[in-house]
């Protein structure tokens, strides 16, 4: 299925190949000076400019030095979509790199740019995630996205963006939720990640599954994922088509199904048979969160009574070249067998 695809191209009159000094040739400070011009066309092509040196993580931090950041941050609001294009372009090559990271957090740049959430141009609010994204992927920046009140947006924004958004949007949420999740649950993240299990993209499908995980691996999670009928759609993700899918849902699962309420929800959703053939595949990405899942089910009378008579299929793990699958067979196969 073709999904569309958001460009970054530049309209055919605009060249940056015009820029009155040869790229390695323009000195940093007269950048800055062109950024802080009246003309529309010389902020436009200051911006290429530092587009192409932002790749070096040296002139990043001299940029940063001499005071880029609050430049850039003004500009985030400037009528002219190519400059708001270039100048969230420019902050997301800086995000590439550690010291970028650290200006961008110091500077407030995070939260200035919950302004282009509801742009207009699709690139720029690309651009835009990209940013939260990167800046996210580290306990510091997931913080300082949670402190700039934007989990409520980001979550609503699953309704709405489109797909290459979304998937941004949701790398941002796994991380930051990782942290915190009473702002996401106050705003309806469940269900809303519910609806994006079904979605016709399997990198969608994956993401959403994965926040779930993160959500359902907080005590104050566990019941909401397992009240909100999440469990029996994740239970349906196990016989996904996408290896990726299968591993998030039943890591999501295994989470949920620690509580009584997740099990039950589980065994009533019919979760041992699928469960059963990920186990049974010895190059399955899920193998080990499923033997995990049917341990938790084992505590159950019924889910035990099921079960017994396939511990043939966990003794095949313990030849699993992984420790961790070793470990987690024999601990199934012991629970199994347990007698009261």
């Amino acid at each position: 299925m073709a999904h569309p695809r958001i460009s970054a191209k530049l309209p055919p009159d605009i060249d940056p190949t015009k820029a009155p000094l040869a790229f390695g040739r323009r000195a940093l400070p007269k950048l800055k000076e062109e950024l802080q011009s009246p003309e529309l066309l010389m902020q436009q092509r200051a911006l290429m400019a530092l587009c192409d040196l932002a790749h070096d993580p040296e002139k990043v931090y001299q940029a940063i030095k001499i005071g880029f950041l609050d430049n850039l941050k003004a500009l985030l609001v400037h009528p002219d979509s190519i400059v708001k294009q270039k100048t969230t372009e420019v902050l997301s090559l800086m995000a590439m790199h550690s010291v970028g990271r650290q200006g961008l957090m110091q500077s407030g740049v995070i939260a200035a740019l919950s302004v282009l959430l509801e742009d207009p141009v699709d690139i720029c609010r690309k651009n835009t995630h990209q940013i939260f994204d990167m800046m996210s992927k580290i306990p510091e920046g997931a913080v300082g996205v949670l402190q700039a009140g934007l989990i409520p947006p980001l979550v609503l924004k699953l309704k709405t963006e489109l797909d290459d958004i979304l998937e941004l949007i949701l790398d941002t949420l796994s991380n930051c939720l990782r942290v915190e999740i009473s702002e996401a649950l106050a705003t309806g993240a469940i269900t809303i990640l519910k609806e994006k299990l079904t979605h016709p993209s399997a990198a969608i499908r994956s993401k959403a599954a994965w926040v779930l995980l993160e959500i359902s691996s907080h005590p104050e999670g566990k019941i909401p994922v397992c009240d909100d009928g999440v469990i029996p759609v994740l239970v349906s993700l196990l016989a996904d088509t996408a290896p990726e899918v299968q591993a998030s849902a039943t890591g999501a699962l295994m989470f949920a199904a620690v509580t009584p309420q997740g099990r039950s929800s589980a065994m009533g959703a019919e979760a041992i048979p699928p469960l059963l053939k990920l186990v049974a595949e010895e190059t399955s990405k899920a193998r080990l969160s499923a033997i995990r899942t049917l341990t938790l089910l084992a505590e159950l009378p019924e889910g035990r009574t099921e079960l017994l008579g396939h511990t043939h299929t966990f003794q095949q793990c313990l030849g699993d070249p992984r420790e961790a699958v070793k470990r987690a067979a024999q601990i199934a196969i012991r629970v199994i067998g347990w007698k009261p």
